[in-house]
């Protein structure tokens, strides 16, 4: 059952914030990651994203404790009404350079997808449509590449999770703050150990190329 939510978009410090939870003892941590590199789960998130089917959120999140990143972070009222327990967690990073990180990294796979469309019916084509109906097309309306627009949305979903869920009921965080604002939002002992800082630009990159150009492996 999740015990917590992060509402914050993609680039913004979701997966140091995945490995920070893992190392708390509050994972697993739902991630992107975990659809792009399982076939099934690209099913049923294509269905849930992209067709309308009522997802069962606790089936959904069965065996993961919180959710991070992605499909989660333009769910998370229905997530918040799903878990009323789970603590929520926004994370931010200065706009300029999550736009600057996400149009170098995520946009480009959405470039590439719709200037050379993959197979139908392949794990690419079904990511492609997922992200494009949940962000590009959805969050963003088409227009990412307009920097101003993009930030501007940027803001208002920030703004829009605080207003919803209300101020005392979210952590605002920035990654680079560290332990210590996390810990206190959760309640547990600040480790003795640096706090990871994972997945920066050009790591992502090469997840993006592998994304685009091998197909997630099968769960059976």
């Amino acid at each position: 059952m999740l015990e917590l939510i992060n509402a914050g978009l993609g680039r913004t410090g979701t997966t140091s914030l995945k490995a920070a939870l893992d190392r708390l003892g509050l994972g697993p941590s739902f991630h992107m990651f975990d659809i792009v590199g399982d076939t099934e789960r690209l099913q049923q998130w294509e269905g849930i994203v992209c067709d309308g089917a009522e997802p069962d959120w606790h089936a959904v999140f069965a065996g993961y404790r919180a959710a991070v990143d992605g499909p989660c972070a333009l769910h998370y009222a229905a997530l918040k009404d799903a878990f009323p327990h789970a603590r929520t967690i926004l994370t931010v990073r200065d706009a300029d350079s999550w736009y600057r990180s996400t149009h170098d990294t995520l946009y480009q796979f959405a470039l590439r997808s719709a200037a050379a469309p993959p197979p139908p019916g392949s794990p690419q084509a079904r990511l492609f449509r997922i992200t494009s109906t949940m962000v590009w097309d959805g969050l963003f309306g088409g227009r990412f590449g307009d920097k101003d627009h993009a930030i501007d949305v940027y803001h208002r979903h920030n703004e829009e999770v605080v207003r919803t869920l209300g101020a005392d009921n979210v952590l605002v965080y920035d990654v680079r703050q560290g332990w210590e604002p996390l810990c206190a939002h959760l309640g547990v002992d600040v480790p003795a150990v640096p706090f990871p800082h994972t997945n920066d630009t050009a790591s992502m990159r090469q997840r993006v190329a592998r994304a685009a150009s091998a197909a997630p492996a099968a769960t059976g």
